[in-house]
């Protein structure tokens, strides 16, 4: 079993789509953080949903993805945003057509 899938709210699928996008311990997790990992993740995986997001910070933070509250989700959704428009996969992806 991958260390990732010991962590609290991950198994094996979550630990498999992590590994998938170049996230392979713990440690390179807690370096990428939440964030940057949901968007490595779902980059690879479209059908990665907001509650991996939800369960990556509440492993990173040792809590059950079910209790990070409603403010912290929307504080989360907006880093979200600001991450993906800073880190485009595309460097097109920003600069509107003529």
């Amino acid at each position: 079993m991958s260390p990732l899938a010991q962590l609290l709210n991950l198994g094996p699928k979550s630990a498999q789509m992590l590994i998938n996008a170049g996230i392979t311990t713990p440690a390179a997790l807690r370096r990428r953080g939440a964030v940057a990992a949901y968007v490595a993740v779902k980059r690879k995986n479209k059908s990665a949903s907001l509650n991996l997001l939800y369960a990556l910070v509440g492993a990173l933070e040792g809590m059950d993805w079910k209790q990070v509250q409603r403010e912290q989700k929307l504080s989360l959704l907006i880093q979200l945003e600001d991450y993906e428009h800073s880190h485009p996969t595309d460097p097109c992806a920003l600069t509107p057509p003529p």
